[in-house]
């Protein structure tokens, strides 16, 4: 007689961006029943300009058997470019293919494509999915948690997976007080047209901003950037974005001209402050587990924001579906293994701006991120 077997284990996740999408894709491959949930009715398709994906990052995107669209879809580069704030080239970095020598050091997106891939993913993996929709209550026992959801349903789980982001709403339910803080900078991001000539990216320091740099995201686009002081934001109306960036941005010269000559819309001009968030202590309580920017955040100095919610949502998948008990243990075991990958990230991401915030100027910037990069070449 074949004996009875267990129910598959589920799992809600709660957020639909790169974190959540991805581990979702990684369990129900795995066969355990994920229901996702995400606040936003159109799960983030058309939002963000562009996306800088460094190899560590595109390792997972292999891993979730979506890397030749992410290849097909963005700009493949591996140098960076250091200019003077008139264009001037003073040096170019050969980029460390932190995913391999199998990957390209680095693929520029626009953010919105790397979406609608994860989405398409998510979808054809079979879970669950519900727009529109919040966790209002968890309910924990020792054998689940049971969700009240914002339409009135409920479910039970034996995990909840909080991917809902930097002001996670599931990190302060479940009690863990750390909030992200300010770092004193903030980006003004748009997209634009791609330039003949821009084939990598190019990062000028110092000028009318902190740092001026742009990454192509396909054959046909750009995304742009500027860096400087944080301001309050109720100081800046949404209809003068277009026009602050241009003024921000017409101090630069090289391809800077061509690009400032295009930002005339400021709908599609984003303005964001620049915060750190890492979350001391494990980053669970009972069978609520964050992952992605609900558990760290850090500016992107580093270019690694994503990266690193996607290896957390890779190594949290490879726990759970490696083992019969998830418990504590395996819990802890997950925050060790990426606190000691993560915290390195965060505090140079943070050291960078810090070190032009107090216009140190020797300060050892290509020293520290060599170093950085170096160590995530490891795996995660």
């Amino acid at each position: 007689m074949t004996p009875p077997t267990s129910p598959p284990r589920s799992v809600l996740v709660v957020g639909g961006g790169a974190a959540g999408n991805a581990v979702t894709i990684l369990l129900r491959r795995a066969g355990v029943a994920v229901d996702l949930i995400e606040a936003k009715d159109d799960w983030n398709a058309t939002a963000g300009s562009g996306i800088t994906l460094q190899g560590n990052a595109l390792r997972v995107l292999r891993e979730l058997g979506v890397w030749e669209q992410v290849r097909a879809s963005g700009f493949a580069f591996g140098s960076v470019g250091i200019t003077a704030p008139d264009g001037t080239v003073l040096h170019v970095a050969r980029d460390i293919r932190t995913g391999g020598d199998d990957l390209p050091a680095t693929v520029g997106m626009q953010r919105p494509r790397l979406q609608r891939i994860l989405i398409d993913a998510v979808r054809a993996s079979g879970a669950h999915i519900r727009l529109g929709t919040r966790a209002e209550t968890l309910d924990q026992d020792g054998d689940g948690v049971t969700v009240r959801f914002t339409d009135g349903s409920q479910g039970r789980y034996d995990l909840v997976i909080a991917a809902d982001g930097l002001n996670s709403s599931t990190r302060a339910a479940i009690g863990i007080t750390d909030k992200p803080e300010p770092t004193g900078m903030a980006i003004w991001r748009v997209a634009a047209p791609r330039p003949a000539g821009v084939t990598r990216t190019d990062l000028a320091y110092g000028g009318p901003a902190y740092i001026a740099g742009y990454c192509p995201t396909s054959d046909t686009t750009i995304y742009a950037y500027v860096v400087e002081a944080n301001r309050d934001r109720a100081s800046i109306p949404p209809e003068t974005y277009a026009a602050e960036m241009r003024r921000l941005t017409s101090g630069y010269g090289g391809f800077w001209p061509e690009i400032t000559a295009t930002v005339t819309d400021s709908a599609k001009v984003n303005y964001t402050w620049f915060d750190r968030l890492l979350v001391e202590g494990s980053w669970h309580r009972g069978r609520v587990v964050l992952v992605g920017d609900a558990a760290h955040c850090c500016p992107p100095t580093l270019a690694q924001g994503a990266a690193l919610s996607l290896e957390d949502a890779l190594v949290l998948a490879e726990l759970l579906t490696s083992s019969d008990t998830w418990d504590d243990a395996l819990f802890q075991a997950y925050h060790e293994r990426r606190i000691a990958r993560v915290r390195p990230v965060v505090d140079a991401s943070v050291q960078i701006g810090q070190w032009q915030l107090d216009g140190v100027r020797d300060a050892d910037v290509p020293g520290l991120m060599g170093r950085t990069m170096t160590m995530l070449r490891e795996l995660p």
